[in-house]
């Protein structure tokens, strides 16, 4: 292994540095490698996407980003802060809406906003404001005073999204932000987070549908056996394709079924 890989520098210093840098970046389970040394730079103010199949490391991948897990190797760094050298600022400076977030049952929307503001320093007055407009943004005004453990998946959804912009970061990390989501709350969520990228934001999205990907992301990255195997902008990745779902079905080495496979299937029988 050579010393760049043992001892992965940032990157180098520009006008406006990469709102997410990966260098180097390793993580195994026990003999089985989910993350085998990316490196990736997400362009500030970007809508990326990151996507991939089951098992790439995708959500490995985000965990050790915001960390939440330890990298066996590598580095990273969050609008230029080295989430394991400074872990405090490096949180403060990203949202995240994991898949599978245990929330808390017992408190009402208002108050978990109002409780997760003021663990993040916020002044009571600001909590209060920023979660009565996030609540009304988010459609979720008339819920405010129900429990979260009464909320819907698509509220639960959007609760958690309020709880990761309360502090207005200039990243937010999202894993399956719209898996299981109505169409009415998957809605109320896209046009949310472009607003937050028009603004200068970035959001890093990982997802498993390419339609979803090809319509609201601006770059792409994606994952295979825990590589990156392709990156950069939409139109680059997707190529010569009709769809990015065909680009991404050949760039992860997808095979269709053979001419005359499963005839069984397309056969009456009387």
């Amino acid at each position: 292994m050579t010393d760049a890989e043992l001892n992965p520098q940032p990157p180098p210093p520009t006008a406006k540095p990469p709102a997410l840098a990966i260098r180097g970046l390793v993580k195994a389970f026990g003999g089985r490698v989910a993350v085998n040394g990316i490196n990736l730079d997400v362009p500030a103010g970007s809508f990326y996407g990151l996507v991939g199949p089951n098992g790439a490391g995708k959500t490995t991948t985000l965990s050790m980003v915001t960390g939440l897990l330890r990298p066996d190797q590598g580095r990273v760094w969050v609008e230029g802060i080295d989430v394991w050298a400074d872990p405090v600022a490096a949180k403060a400076a990203m949202g995240v809406l994991p898949d599978g977030l245990r929330l808390f049952e017992r408190l009402s929307g208002t108050e978990l906003l109002s409780y997760l503001g003021r663990l993040r320093g916020i002044p009571r007055d600001v909590v209060a404001e920023r979660s009565r407009e996030l609540l009304e943004v988010l459609d979720l005004t008339g819920a405010g005073g129900k429990l979260v453990a009464d909320y819907s998946t698509g509220m639960r959804k959007k609760i958690t999204l309020a709880a990761a912009l309360l502090h207005s970061p200039p990243l937010l990390l999202l894993d399956e932000p719209l898996e299981a989501v109505d169409p009415v709350s998957a809605r109320i969520i896209r046009e949310v987070l472009h607003a937050y990228v028009r603004g200068g934001r970035t959001v890093i999205l990982s997802s498993h549908v390419m339609d979803l990907v090809e319509d609201n992301c601006t770059h792409l990255a994606v994952m295979n056996e825990g590589k990156i195997v392709a990156d950069g902008p939409i139109a680059q990745v997707r190529g010569d394709a009709a769809s990015l779902d065909d680009a991404f079905f050949h760039i992860v080495g997808g095979r269709d079924i053979a001419e005359g496979g499963l005839e069984w299937l397309r056969s009456s029988q009387d």
